[in-house]
C-alpha cells in the first residue's frame, strides 16, 4: 500500500467514525436547562430523527422540570454533565451545551473526549485559551463541533457574503460594524448573564459575537493581527437602571458596552462597537468599504436573526454615482430549526461542521483581545496558535 492510499484510508476511517447509525434516532443529551435550552429543545423536538434521552443541570430538579415543561418523557436526569457523560447506558450520540458562558469550554471538551458530537451555544467560550482547548479536543476526537450562529442560515445574511465575495465592492479595506440596544441588559431570568462568575463577558460575547461573525464570515474569516479595545459598565453598575431589582447593580460584573479598532490580515481595518445599553438608538449601520463600492447594512439590535431593512450598494456606473438597493428576501422558517438540522446532518453523514470551530476561534480571539486590551489600556497583538 503506497503512502497516498494509506492516507486516504486513514481519512475514510476517521470520517466513518463520525457517523451516527442511520437505522436509529440520534440520541441527544442536554447540558444546561435554562432559557436558551428551550429554543434548542423546541428545534430538536421538531426533528423526526432525533430523540432527547438525557438532561443535566447543576440546580437540583431543574432538568426534570425543564423536560416536563416541554412535554418530553422517558428522560434520564443528572446533576452535572460529568455524571451524564459517565452513564454509558445512555448511548448518547450528541449533546447540546446550553450552559453559562463560563462552562462552555469545560462541557464541550469533556463531551468531545467522551466521543460525542457537540453543538455549543454562542459565544464559543470566554477566552482564546478555552477556544484552543475546544479545537484541540475536536480534532483529537474526530467528532463534529458546531457553534450556535444561526444567522448564518438566513438568506439576507447570506447575501452579504455573496456581495463581498463577488468582487462587486473591489478590495475591502475598512469595515464599521456593531449594534446594540438602548435599554437591553438581559436580566428577565436573573443574573446569570451579568454575573462575573457565570457570564464572564457581557454584551461583547452575547451579541458582539453575532456582529463579528456577520462581517468576518463575509470576508472569509481573515485572522486578526492587533486590537485596541475598550469596555465599560456604566449602566449595569447603576441601581437606577433596574426598575424592580436595584440589587442587580451589585451583581453586575461584565461589560455593557465594548468598542475596538482591529487590524485584520489583508490590510483591513475593523471598527467595532456593541452595547446592551446606551443613550442612543443605534451605534450606527454596518458599512463595508471597498475600492469599487461600499455596502451599507441597516443596523438592528444584535444581528441574531436577519437584516430587517434593505441594504444598499454605493458604486459608480459609467462615471455616475449610483445607489443600488438590495431587495429584502422573504423570511424563512425557524433559523434555530435550520441550525439543528444541519448539525444533525453533519453528525449522521460525517460531513464538516456547519459552523466550524476553526472560524469561530478567530471570532473568540477578537473578543478575548478586546477584553485584554481594555484591561491593559493599550493596543495588543493577537496570536492564534496553530492547532
Amino acid at each position: 500500500m503506497n503512502k497516498e492510499t494509506e492516507l486516504l484510508n486513514q481519512f475514510h476511517e476517521r470520517a466513518t467514525e463520525t457517523n451516527v447509525d442511520p437505522n436509529r434516532k440520534i440520541r441527544v443529551g442536554f447540558i444546561g436547562c435554562g432559557w436558551i435550552a428551550g429554543a434548542h429543545m423546541r428545534s430538536f423536538k421538531a426533528m423526526s430523527d432525533a430523540e432527547i434521552v438525557a438532561a443535566a443541570d447543576l440546580i437540583p430538579g431543574k432538568a426534570k422540570k425543564f423536560c416536563e415543561q416541554h412535554g418530553v418523557e422517558g428522560v434520564s436526569y443528572y446533576g452535572s454533565h460529568k455524571e451524564m457523560l459517565s452513564d454509558k447506558s445512555l448511548q448518547l450520540d450528541v449533546v447540546t451545551v446550553c450552559t453559562y458562558n463560563k462552562t462552555h469550554a469545560e462541557c464541550t471538551v469533556d463531551s468531545l473526549n467522551a466521543g460525542l458530537h457537540v453543538l455549543c451555544e454562542k459565544p464559543m467560550c470566554v477566552t482564546l485559551d478555552e477556544a484552543v482547548a475546544m479545537r484541540k479536543a475536536e480534532k483529537a476526537s474526530g467528532k463534529v463541533l458546531a457553534i450556535g450562529f444561526q444567522p448564518r442560515f438566513d438568506d439576507n445574511m447570506k447575501m452579504i457574503k455573496k456581495i463581498v465575495q463577488s468582487g462587486e465592492l473591489g478590495k475591502i479595506y475598512y469595515i464599521q460594524t456593531g449594534g446594540g440596544r438602548r435599554h437591553g441588559i438581559p436580566v428577565p431570568y436573573g443574573t446569570s448573564f451579568i454575573h462575573k462568575d457565570t457570564g464572564c463577558i457581557g454584551a461583547l460575547g452575547d451579541i458582539g459575537c453575532y456582529s463579528l461573525d456577520m462581517v468576518l464570515n463575509a470576508l472569509g474569516y481573515p485572522k486578526p493581527l492587533t486590537v485596541s479595545g475598550y469596555t465599560s459598565d456604566f449602566f449595569g453598575k447603576d441601581p437606577n437602571y433596574y426598575k424592580d431589582h436595584p440589587e442587580y447593580a451589585d451583581a453586575f460584573g461584565v461589560d455593557d458596552f465594548a468598542a475596538a479598532f482591529v487590524r485584520l490580515e489583508g490590510d483591513i481595518i475593523l471598527d467595532f462597537r456593541i452595547a446592551w445599553a446606551m443613550h442612543m438608538d443605534t451605534p450606527g449601520d454596518t458599512i463595508i468599504l471597498g475600492t469599487k463600492g461600499g455596502l451599507r447594512i441597516p443596523s438592528t439590535e444584535c444581528w441574531n436573526g436577519t437584516v430587517d431593512k434593505p441594504m444598499s450598494i454605493y458604486h459608480d456606473v459609467c462615471g455616475e454615482r449610483v445607489t443600488t438597493t438590495i431587495p429584502m428576501l422573504p423570511p424563512q422558517k425557524s433559523l434555530f430549526d435550520m441550525k439543528i438540522r444541519v448539525f444533525l446532518d453533519a453528525c449522521k453523514n460525517g460531513t464538516p461542521s456547519p459552523i466550524p470551530s476553526d472560524q469561530i476561534i478567530i471570532n473568540q480571539a477578537i473578543i478575548d483581545g478586546i477584553n485584554k486590551s481594555a484591561k491593559l489600556k493599550k493596543e495588543i497583538e493577537i496570536v492564534i496558535p496553530e492547532i
